[in-house]
């Protein structure tokens, strides 16, 4: 096993964590209410986001699975990650210039660094087959998901000091100062990009001829596969699964600060609380390596997804800063290791051949799922005048999950991969 190409794929989580911490889960949701849309009536701007995401996640789910299919077919993972990744860093500059009132902006540029963020991650996902072993493929995928909370948190910390400390900084007021933090996030998502496109070879050799036999050879292949899934039930089974649980946990990320500043909770708190979420989760996500090897993958993951079904519950009745700070250092200690261990199961139950292929359907399972937490959320919200109820709502996702998961057996499904990496 390359060492070298191992740290350079965990670096792409150092990398593109900032987004998913600054942009998605920290400071843009609180300026998004607070600046760019000031002067919306009641939750609208909770509501405005929540729809901004289902719109992001439709493109995805749209995008992903094709580009999955072509990235294998052209031997070129590498090359689509480095794309989407310069595609999602020059929206986030772009965020520099959102002022007041321009919510809709705003939304547009979120829109396009969401598709660079989730359509980079199907090929940083599809690629961890060329860095590690069936043995250490656990391991690895965890030890990135803990490099993305320490890159995250770093910045987010520098973000922090950034915002609060603007004045002693030189920036004229605090909207400028966030406005140069989304500067910073493209920047670092771009430099720190770097070794993975550098040092991270992709052994198995393109057949396309050209982009436009790509293309073809990788609809084909999309059609294949939905045809091949109907004969391996436990893959299928898991996807289901994972296509609801993991939309809860994303929604959970995306919402929680929002929500948490329609209730009355000060920007400070929320930025904090999500910065010892980031700090906490670090150990935590390496420690879920351990409890895996102990408990098996399918029970450490059960484990995670139940203490989320306690997050959802406290969200509903959360009151103050001291509330959010709980749930806060809750979510570190599952969010990580869930999602890792999450992702390393599939990557189990998937032919090594076509990794980024099945990455692409888990993306088009579970991304067409992420249209429905926030689209819950806002629906709910939009209907009863209430966020608590949006929250409440996510509960059923993750119930869902948990109940299909029962139904998968991880030994059966790891038989039919071997079988299905012969089938052509």
């Amino acid at each position: 096993m390359n060492t070298k190409a191992v740290r350079s794929w965990i670096m792409y989580d150092w990398a593109n964590s900032a987004f998913a911490t600054t942009v998605m889960a920290a400071v843009m949701p609180v300026f998004y209410k607070t600046v760019a849309g000031a002067n919306l009536d009641g939750n609208t701007a909770e509501n405005y986001w929540g729809y901004t995401q289902t719109i992001a996640m439709i493109f995805v789910a749209l995008l992903c699975p094709v580009l999955g299919a072509i990235a294998d077919f052209a031997g070129s993972k590498v090359k689509f990650l480095s794309i989407f990744m310069i595609i999602g860093a020059l929206a986030t500059v772009a965020m520099g210039l959102v002022g007041e009132d321009d919510w809709l902006f705003a939304s547009i540029l979120v829109v396009i660094g969401t598709i660079g963020f989730a359509a980079s991650n199907t090929f940083y996902d599809g690629l961890i087959t060329e860095v590690s072993t069936p043995e250490t493929l656990n391991a690895v995928s965890n030890k990135g998901y803990a490099m993305g909370y320490l890159g995250g948190g770093l910045l987010l910390l520098i973000n922090l000091v950034m915002i609060e400390g603007w004045e002693k900084l030189g920036f004229p007021n605090k909207t400028i100062a966030t406005q140069i933090v989304f500067v910073t996030v493209g920047i670092w998502w771009v430099v720190f990009s770097l070794p993975i496109i550098r040092n991270v070879k992709e052994t198995a050799q393109g057949t396309a001829k050209g982009f436009g036999d790509a293309v073809q050879k990788g609809m084909q292949r999309i059609g294949s596969t939905i045809r091949t899934l109907k004969s391996y039930p436990e893959l299928l089974k898991y996807m289901a699964s994972f296509w609801f649980f993991n939309d809860g946990i994303n929604t959970v990320i995306v919402m929680a600060t929002i929500y948490g500043a329609g209730i009355g909770i000060e920007t400070s708190d929320l930025i904090a609380a999500l910065l010892i979420t980031q700090f906490v989760g670090y150990p935590c996500t390496l420690l879920f390596i351990n409890v895996a090897a102990r408990l098996g993958i399918k029970k450490s993951l059960y484990s995670s997804l139940f203490v989320y079904v306690i997050i959802v519950i406290l969200g509903f009745f959360m009151e103050s800063a001291l509330h959010f700070y709980i749930l806060a250092i809750m979510v570190g200690v599952v969010q990580g290791g869930s999602q890792a261990t999450a992702r390393s199961l599939y990557a189990t139950l998937v032919p090594p051949s076509k990794t980024a292929e099945f990455f692409g359907f888990l993306s088009l399972s579970s991304k067409f799922a992420a249209v429905a937490g926030p689209a819950v959320f806002s629906v709910v919200g939009t209907i009863t005048g209430s966020s608590r109820l949006g929250i409440l709502a996510l509960l059923a996702f993750f119930i869902i999950g948990i109940v299909i998961l029962a139904y998968v057996n991880i030994e059966k499904g790891r038989e039919e991969a071997v079988a299905l990496e012969h089938i052509k």
